[in-house]
This record gives structure tokens, sequence and C-alpha cells, in this order.
């Protein structure tokens, strides 16, 4: 188990609906002086920091990675169907039901925490600490207006009362990025294990990025009149200053990963060590993560839908013995597959394709010895064939429709940590250097002022050398860059965003085809429906197109 800070944690969550106490006056609080000591303020602000590791460390992932064109959700012989909530995401026909969106209210008393921190400390004008509430507020706010739309702006402390009314997705962009270009300034410009998974002047930067190269997403009149073909951003020279300040820094790196490489220091090892269960603030290509540990710190569980259905059954792939049940109900995209095929890309081997092999682990690297499952070695298909074409998405219950379909890796299992609930202690990376780069050389590409003669293929190419695959010897196209986004940072979270951005959202990829029963192509979808008991407990409408 990896050693990592403990943190404290507040009980109890807050309702949405509410009335408001403004933050930028004088205030009375329970306190009559909150403790401005360093200690104080971190325990107050722990549990804001730290509010999301369920909703980000499961729920949140399968909305934004299901959705995309990199994973699709199946069904055993009606096992995993689970009231088709990984189908309707695979296909975008959402439900306000579907438990894999049902984190809006969990998002909205994270900021409510935020604004209590924010008042306990003296409100706007308190300080250090009250810039890191007020960043991990506008990370809230971002999460929720960048998957369901318009949203209220909740910079007050909720009362029993008056009902939230939600404020169009413009605004909330707007207040978004008010808020972090004034405490931008205000945050540390420390890198260490004191401010790893907390708000620093980077991380901050780094989700300004997000909001500017989707500015016209965002600020469109509507979720549908956003056009990829016309893409206009006046942003984009402040995308290149804001990205510079964090690459020009020198806390960050592609390569450093501490002494993770237990099998040595290859292009491989370099790469898979930012995702391995023992990653942390040693990984110097993190911006900000949300930490985990099995123990201590629960609610990542990437793995489980994505390690095979069975591999719980002998020694697994890994290595060991696993002591729990394997999902195995997500498998990839043929499109996503298609990726991970440049010759000597380290990032390969993070996908279980084909002939399926066993791993060290100690060291977590691929062996030559085939893993065999009822004395046959197991073979995935990266194509994938469903007993019969409907929202089931039904591959059967037996080792053909486990199979069908490739897996990853990249968030390597350890059973000592899946035993513990199927929780895992990898961290979950956030932002990274290598997002950045690849979003200066997209803004340079879009259009952005070339500054310092640094060309978009020069910051292509860096990603492309430090994972050993093929340099490019032309500046990038826009295709280009959001097919290398798409091995880069692949199952993190990123490629819903970037699809919606690039125009590719409604396109056709693994089910998601013209003509499949209930698969949707609606631009309305490009958000997702307001969880039904949310819109009960608000009185507000529910999102077009649902």
């Amino acid at each position: 188990m990896k050693n990592t800070i403990k943190f404290l944690f507040a009980v109890g969550i807050v309702g949405i609906t509410a009335s408001c106490t403004d933050l930028d006056v004088d205030v009375e609080s329970q306190y009559t002086e909150y403790p401005s000591s360093e200690i104080a303020q971190e325990a107050k602000l722990a549990d804001v920091y730290f509010h999301l590791r369920g909703t980000l460390g499961r729920r949140y992932m399968e909305a934004q990675a299901l959705s995309s064109d990199e994973w699709v959700g199946l069904s055993f012989d009606g096992g995993y169907y689970d009231s088709g909530t990984y189908a309707h995401s695979t296909l975008h026909d959402f439900s306000a039901n579907d438990a894999s969106l049902g984190w809006y209210d969990d998002v909205a008393a994270g900021i409510t925490k935020a604004n209590q921190a924010i008042l306990d400390m003296g409100g706007n004008e308190g300080g250090a600490g009250v810039a890191r509430a007020r960043a991990m507020r506008a990370f809230y706010h971002w999460i929720l207006m960048d998957s369901y739309g318009d949203t209220p702006i909740l910079n007050s402390i909720p009362e029993d009362g008056d009902v939230i009314e939600r404020k169009p997705r413009a605004e909330v962009a707007q207040f978004i990025a008010d808020e972090l270009e004034e405490i931008i300034p205000q945050l540390t410009t420390e890198v260490s294990e004191n401010t790893y998974g907390k708000p620093t002047r980077y991380m901050a930067e780094a989700l300004l990025v997000k909001l500017y190269i989707n500015w016209p997403v965002y600020t469109a009149s509507n979720v549908t009149a956003y056009d990829a073909s016309n893409y206009s951003n006046d942003k984009l020279n402040r995308v290149v200053e804001l990205c510079d300040d964090i690459i020009n820094s020198g806390n960050f790196s592609l390569t450093e990963v501490g002494s993770q490489t237990a099998g040595g220091p290859s292009l491989s090892n370099i790469y898979r060590a930012k995702f391995f269960p023992n990653n942390g603030p040693q990984i110097k290509d993190f911006i900000y993560a949300m930490p985990y540990d099995a123990i201590t710190q629960q609610g990542f569980q990437y793995s489980r839908p994505r390690i095979w259905r069975q591999a719980n059954k002998g020694t697994s792939y890994f290595g060991m013995t696993l002591s729990q049940s394997c999902g195995g109900n997500f498998s990839m995209t043929p499109e996503a597959s298609n990726r991970f095929t440049l010759t000597g890309d380290a990032r390969n081997d993070i996908i279980l394709a084909g002939t399926i092999y066993m791993h060290d682990p100690t060291t977590f690297v691929k062996t030559t010895t085939p893993y065999v499952y009822n004395d046959s070695p197991v073979v995935l298909t990266k194509e994938i064939t469903l007993k019969e074409e409907n929202e089931q998405l039904n591959t059967g219950a037996d080792v053909n429709g486990w199979s069908q379909g490739y897996k990853s890796i990249k968030y390597f299992v350890v059973d000592e940590d899946y035993k513990n609930g199927r929780n895992q202690s990898n961290d979950l990376p956030i932002f990274r250097l290598a997002d950045i780069i690849l979003e200066k050389a997209e803004a340079i590409t879009r259009g952005a002022t070339n500054a310092n003669g640094v060309t978009a293929q020069s910051l292509f190419n860096q990603i492309r050398s430090y994972v050993g695959a093929p340099q490019l010897d032309h500046n990038p196209s826009l295709a280009e860059i959001l097919e290398e986004r798409g091995r880069e940072l692949f199952d993190e979270n990123w490629r819903r965003n970037d699809m919606i951005r690039f125009g590719t959202f409604e396109s056709e990829y693994g089910f998601h085809k013209k003509g499949f029963p209930t698969a949707r192509f609606d631009k309305e979808v490009r958000i997702f429906p307001i969880p039904e008991n949310t819109l009960k407990n608000n009185g507000w409408t529910q999102n077009a197109g649902y």
C-alpha cells in the first residue's frame, strides 16, 4: 500500500435548494473568528478538496467514457444490463434516471462546502485559504456546466427557503473565468507533496485553459448552436499565455516519474508508471490529481468494468489471484483500438489486444506467457459482435461473449487494493503537462499567436518523442491533434469534451451508428439530462431533447 498523506473529512451533505448569503461582505458565522493558521485552514478545506472522490472515482467516469468513442457498455445475457445505464451512454440515449448520470447533487454539495469554508475564513477577502476554496468552487461549477449545461451560480451560502435558479451556460462560463482570473495570482506556486491533490496556481490555470479552449462551445446561444467547422475563439492567445506559464514554471515534466519504473526506465514504464497503483506526487506530469487509497481514501473503481470477465478465476493476467469478481462489461470501440498501432509507441502497452499475456505482479511488465482460462489462451477480438442488435448490447455469457472488444490495463490492479471493495490506490490525473502541451499546439493550429517561434509541430513531437512514437514532419492538422489526444489522454475523462469541441461527437463509432435501435444523433445530447430527483427537488425544467 502506498504511503499517502491522510486527510480530515467532514460529515454530511448539504442540499442545493437554498437562498443566499453574500460572501463579499463582512460575515458572522458560528465562529467568533476562525483560526487563521495553515493547519486550521487545511482542516477546513480538506473536505472541500476531496469531496468528489466517489463521483470522480466511478459514475462521472462512466458518463464521460461511455458517451465518447473510447468505450462501449456491454451486457452478458442480461448480466450488467443494469436498467440500461451503460447502454444509454453508449448510444447517447441518455435517461434522467440513469445511475451513471446521477451525480449532480453530489457536485452541488461540494460547492456548498466550498462556500461554507469561504464564509468561515472571512469571505472573498480572506486570503490564500479562501482562494483555494474558490478554485475548487470554480472546478465544481465547471463540472456541472460542462456536463449539464445551464446550472446555478452558487457563490453564496445555501439556506432553507428559495429555489435556486439555473443560469445560462454562457453566464456560468463567464463566472468561472472571472473567478479564476482573479484568484490565480493568490494561489501558491509551490508544487510538492504538500500541495499534491490541492489547488495551486497551475491547477487553476489548467482549468482556465479547458474553459477557454472550449469557449465557443460554452458561450454558444444554445447547446445545438455550436458548429466546430466555424470555430472562432478570441481566447486563444490567452490559452497560449496560460499554457506557457505552466510549461515555463519548471515544475512539471513528461518523463520524471520517481522510482516507479521498477522494470527499468523504458519508455513503456515511463508512460505507464503515471497510472500505476503506487503513483503519486513523484509523477511530475501531474498538474492536478485526485489522490486515492484503497483503505483510507476510497472511491477509485476504474478497473473492475475493464477487467476480463472471469479474470478472478485462478491467477489473473495481473500475475496474482484477484479476491473479488470482475465486471468486464466495458470494451474498447474498434475506433479507439485502432489508435494504438503506431510503431514503437509505448502507449500501446496499456491495451490488451488479441492474445492476453500475463504480467509481472511486481514490475507490472508484460511477460511472454499467455493468460489461460479453462486450459485455453484468452484471445480478444477488436470487433464486437452482438447476439442481437438492440439496446441490450448483449454479447453472451460465455468466453466468446466476454472476449468481445479490446481491454485496458492503464490503471493496473493489485489484489491488496482490489479486495477492499474493489477500491484501488491509483491516483486519478485530472490535469497533466502532456494535455497542456497538446492544448497549446491546438491553440496555435486554430490561429493563436505563434509565440517565441514555438510551432504546433514541435509541441506535438514533444509528446511523440517521450513515448517513442513516430515524429511528424509537418504541422499537425486538427484531426491529427484530436487523434493524438485520444492516445495520450485515453481513459482520463476528456474524450467527450474533446469530441464536442472538434465536432465528432455526432459521428458514428462503436454502436453509435445510424440505424442502430435507440442510437441518438441529436445535438441536444451534447449535455446530459438533469437527474430526475434534482429536477423534482428544485422545480426546474428538463434540458431540451429529454
